[in-house]
């Protein structure tokens, strides 16, 4: 799963979450977990869309760093335009 799907993964949850919690789903105990599992999604996105704007700037300054590269890889990013940096 890339950066966007969690982000949008995240909205879903946190739509459901939202209907248990508060709609007529009526189960806090479902909806806390929802919830939870909602922000993991929106944790993955954000490090995903920082890793995404990192390897940009790196290859854009030409820099070069195995952790960074690790960090790339991991998110699963590479910039647009920008060399192979696997």
């Amino acid at each position: 799963m890339n950066g966007p799907n969690h982000y949008i993964e995240a909205e879903r949850l946190a739509a459901r979450a939202n209907h248990f919690t508060y709609g007529d789903g009526a189960d806090a105990t479902v909806g806390a977990a929802l919830a939870a599992e909602a922000q993991v999604h929106a944790t993955l996105a954000q490090t995903a869309a920082v890793a995404a704007l990192v390897s940009v700037l790196a290859v854009s300054q030409d820099i070069n760093d195995a952790d960074l590269d690790a960090w790339i890889r991991v998110a699963g990013v590479t910039p647009e335009g920008g060399a192979d940096r696997g």
